[in-house]
């Protein structure tokens, strides 16, 4: 049987997997397109908050496991498409193993002091809300995906 953590990890390498599947033969003219001249909306910005959200320093504290030392420094900007997706997936490693560190009974912990007006609310729920992040910024990337091929 498995554990609760073993059954989060298991959810969010499912949609890593189908994130990457939708994201194989990423070109850079695609990386740069945008269906509106707002930059948000494009492949670029989705793909770089997905990244900084699954790396940032305070995940591993949220999660009840020591801080990342030294802090992470600003990631500069990827020149491509495939440098963009190569962070992404640094970053989801790094997500990944903070995350099978947790032990079950620690995901019931409330955060802490450390999360803020957050503080109260359980580990699980930051986990979930981290699924939460994941599922949708990546749905929007096929989105744009679909939106590209549909109009090239």
């Amino acid at each position: 049987m498995s554990t609760l953590t073993e059954d989060l990890t298991d959810l969010f390498d499912h949609v890593w997997g189908r994130f990457r599947a939708r994201m194989a033969g990423l070109g850079d003219a695609e990386w740069d397109w945008r269906p509106t001249r707002d930059a948000h909306l494009g492949l670029r910005r989705r793909i770089a908050h997905l990244t900084g959200t699954l790396r940032e320093d305070r995940n591993p504290v949220w999660l009840g496991l020591p801080p990342v030392s030294p802090p992470a420094e600003p990631e500069p900007e990827p020149e491509s498409a495939r440098a963009a997706l190569a962070a992404a997936e640094l970053a989801y490693a790094r997500w990944r193993g903070w995350l099978a560190e947790v032990p079950q009974e620690a995901l019931a912990e409330p955060i802490g002091a450390v999360a803020g007006p957050y503080g109260e609310a359980t580990r699980l729920s930051f986990v979930l809300h981290l699924a939460d992040e994941l599922v949708h910024h990546t749905a929007e990337a096929a989105l744009l995906r679909d939106l590209y091929a549909g109009t090239h």
